[in-house]
């Protein structure tokens, strides 16, 4: 694939998922303003693999991962310009990475398979589970509290770095596609049939929240204790400002050149006013306003992007289908 960049002036957003698929009822509410934003700079990064990436995580500007389907591992050390491929040591579908700092890392994936590195990614050692369910989302807070969520409502928390892992009960057999905690104590999980949970005790204690429908949630992302959002298929979106309690209903309208409503599948946030999502077929979408309003532009690359990463406010990374790396830089 050529290195090529792409001025635009924002993006749209959707997705043909490869973990799960559920028809959704979405319900219409405050209306989204869609609007013209600053330019993004995004650059399609050679990868040389055909493999699908999952996910992508970058610990600064330079230094990033990249996992996907066949057990396919890349890292770069130049910001992407160039990618190496590294062994994971299995051929399952990986589906998260997320490094602690530059040398200690994990990836999840299908059939309970949960890895270690502890030199960048040059080697990984797998973690016995007994659980086999398919795992999705992970994400420390610290050095060494950590969770992992994937199928069967499967929850897993890890009090020492990762040396032990035991199951918290999650009371939902629907399948979690994200986690996120903002320290040791409060933490969100979202996935399947509008499935929201929340813990104020590191998860001694998981609570369902109030979601409006049963669309697959496939991201979650709070800026603050109390500002948090949640995307899903058929463009759904939702924001909550009282840490979860209620949810609102976002949900992105088609836009002008829209044919389908897509599905969104990675939300970030780089500060309180600024949010990205990205997803099938390659579109994205911006705001620089919190949320109020959101860009309505052009896909970003010809291909579903399923990962999406910032090492700060300029710049960012997705992935996605046929070993796809974009390289976003925000213009102001």
């Amino acid at each position: 694939m050529e290195n090529r960049g792409m001025g635009i002036g924002s993006c749209r957003v959707g997705m043909r998922t490869i973990l799960c698929a559920c028809l959704a009822v979405v319900l219409f509410m405050p209306a989204v303003v869609l609007s013209a934003e600053p330019p993004v700079l995004a650059t399609l990064q050679k990868t040389n693999t055909p493999m699908t990436l999952m996910a992508v995580q970058f610990k600064d500007a330079k230094l990033g991962w990249a996992v996907g389907s066949g057990g396919a591992l890349f890292s770069t050390t130049d910001g992407g310009k160039k990618w190496k491929k590294q062994t994971s040591g299995t051929s399952a579908l990986l589906t998260g990475v997320y490094f602690i700092d530059q040398k200690t890392g994990w990836v999840t994936g299908a059939a309970g398979t949960l890895r270690q590195s502890v030199n960048g990614g040059e080697s990984w050692t797998g973690r016995p589970l007994e659980t086999q369910q398919p795992l999705y989302g992970i994400h420390f807070p610290s050095a060494t509290d950590g969770w992992v969520v994937g199928g069967g409502g499967t929850i897993l928390h890890t009090a020492d770095g990762g040396a032990h892992w035991a199951e918290q009960a999650s009371g939902t057999s629907a399948a979690l596609y994200a986690v996120q905690f903002l320290d040791a104590q409060r933490g969100t999980a979202v996935g399947a049939l509008g499935t929201v949970l929340a813990t104020r005790d590191g998860g001694r204690t998981w609570m369902p929240q109030v979601s409006q429908g049963a669309v697959t949630l496939f991201d979650v992302y709070f800026t603050d204790e109390s500002t948090g959002w949640a995307v899903g298929n058929a463009g759904a979106l939702f924001q909550t400002n009282d840490g979860g309690a209620k949810w609102v209903d976002r949900t992105l309208p088609c836009g002008k050149t829209c044919t389908k409503v897509i599905d969104l599948l990675k939300v970030r946030f780089t500060s309180p006013q600024e949010g990205w999502i990205v997803g099938e077929r390659g579109m994205m979408y911006r705001t620089t306003d919190a949320g109020y309003s959101w860009s309505d532009g052009t896909p970003i690359a010809p291909v579903s992007l399923f990962g999406l990463t910032f090492s700060d406010a300029a710049h960012g990374w997705a992935s996605g289908e046929n070993g796809t790396v974009v390289h976003l830089q925000a213009g102001k």
